[in-house]
């Protein structure tokens, strides 16, 4: 570790290649600790960055990347949503040049203890509960990653003793040396794989590397049914301390549901609480809170304030969120179910009849996943987005009815006329949102919206 941080503090020109939310963390971050900083974005800045950058004094390009400038730098921190692929990240490493992640590059500034949670689905909901469990306990805790915050905006201006960051596998591709205390490991299912070269083995290995800098002395929570994590398990043999998590196998140390109670079994200390009481719901919540409550545990949080902190939660919208109930019909937003993984769970999650709305860009789905949920739970599938053929063609004959359209309160006015009292309308598109919307937020927004309008 020595020998990395010296060849940083001999590098003085850094620059930031995307100038988001990760890209301005990185370059204040950078000015912070003496660099010579020049951001680049070949987009449009949203105002909201510009002024900072120009409060700062830091020089930023955008529109364009400069390659001359570029490839003079000393040091690169890339964006999570530029590909390794591009010719300028390419050019970048035929010259030699570090390429890294912001959550690299700010891992390298802090002594905090991290905790790291990535995984196909539930990512979101296990951070935001993670910490909100951390932070009620009155852990001096920092929340950042890919939930939105900057985790080296943070680490330039605040002093926290622990992170809880969610990290997409995008951001797992650029590290050297990140190593994080606790790694969580909720699951893989293909997802992203046109990033990947539609190489399923390429995106496991990405997701792999929350580990990869791990010790005995660190701790892995991991999802014990999944085949894929097992596999690699077996493969790889890394030295940290595992943690299971388990809905279907009582552990004698580790984090497991019995007969709906979350039972929770780690370093002596033992914690129970009915699943009935956490205000999420579904078996992949309950992988989700069990895998939060581990970290708790991990961090010798007394069990009364865990269950406190449970009971207290509030996921993040988009997720299973209810809208309303019309008529007897219940509408749930899961716009951020962007693959076929996070629509079974959803699927697994209401006994009753499910109007499923689903679609949008493809990102090369097997919806074998769901097809037997589909067939015993959906009573009838409505297509939205430009292209509905792949949709259309795979449940044709597998659900009563299918309705393709690509506007959302059409969508929703299908959803209301097909629905009697007890139905569910369900909106858990397996696929990405850009074709029809700005991203997932925008488009379970534009469903809420349509949705209350019935009510008017």
């Amino acid at each position: 570790m020595f020998n990395v941080f010296k060849l940083i503090l001999v590098q003085k020109k850094v620059t930031i290649l995307g100038g988001g939310e990760s890209g301005a963390g990185a370059a204040i971050l950078a000015k912070s600790k003496g660099f010579e900083v020049f951001l680049s974005d070949k987009g449009q800045l949203h105002q909201k960055y510009a002024d900072i950058l120009n409060k700062e004094n830091i020089p930023f390009e955008q529109g364009q990347h400069s390659e001359e400038r570029i490839l003079a730098s000393d040091l690169v921190v890339k964006s999570p949503g530029i590909p390794d692929k591009v010719p300028l990240i390419v050019a970048l490493k035929e010259k030699g040049i570090l390429v890294i992640s912001e959550i690299e590059f700010a891992s390298r500034y802090t002594d905090a203890k991290l905790i790291a949670i990535t995984g196909s689905n539930g990512k979101t909901t296990t951070t935001l509960l993670t910490y909100h469990l951390l932070k009620t306990a009155g852990l001096n805790v920092g929340l950042a990653g890919n939930i939105g915050d900057s985790f080296a905006w943070a680490v330039a201006e605040k002093q926290f003793e622990y992170y809880v960051l969610e990290i997409s596998s995008f951001q797992l591709d650029n590290i050297i040396d990140f190593h994080p205390y606790i790694s969580l490991l909720l699951n893989i299912t293909p997802d992203h794989l046109d990033r990947y070269g539609y190489d399923f083995q390429n995106y496991v290995d990405s997701k792999f590397n929350i580990i990869r800098n791990q010790q005995a002395s660190d701790y892995f929570i991991y999802y014990k049914e999944s085949e894929v994590i097992q596999k690699e398990l077996e493969k790889r043999n890394p030295a940290v301390g595992r943690i299971e998590v388990s809905l279907d196998n009582a552990l004698e140390a580790g984090s497991y549901l019995e007969n709906g109670t979350l039972v929770s079994k780690i370093n002596g200390n033992a914690l129970e609480i009915a699943f009935a009481e956490l205000p999420v719901k579904g078996p992949h919540n309950a992988i989700n809170a069990l895998s939060a409550i581990s970290v708790a545990q991990l961090l010798g949080i007394d069990p009364e304030k865990i269950r406190e902190g449970l009971k207290s939660f509030t996921n993040a919208p988009h997720r299973l969120e209810q809208v309303e109930v019309i008529g007897g019909v219940t509408y749930i937003n899961d716009s951020k179910a962007t693959n076929v993984d996070s629509v079974f769970y959803a699927l697994g999650s209401f006994d009753q009849p499910v109007i499923l709305i689903a679609g949008g860009v493809d990102k090369g789905n097997d919806y074998s996943q769901i097809e037997a949920l589909v067939k015993s739970k959906v009573k009838g599938l409505i297509v939205l987005g430009k292209d509905p053929v792949k949709l259309e063609t795979y449940f044709a004959g597998k659900v009563p009815q299918i309705y393709a359209t690509d506007d959302v309160r059409d969508a929703v006015n299908k959803g209301r006329e097909w629905g009697v009292p007890g139905d569910v309308v369900l909106l858990s598109p397996a696929c990405a949102s850009f074709d029809l919307f700005k991203n997932y937020e925008d488009r379970g927004d534009q469903f809420k919206a349509a949705v209350r309008n019935l009510t008017q």
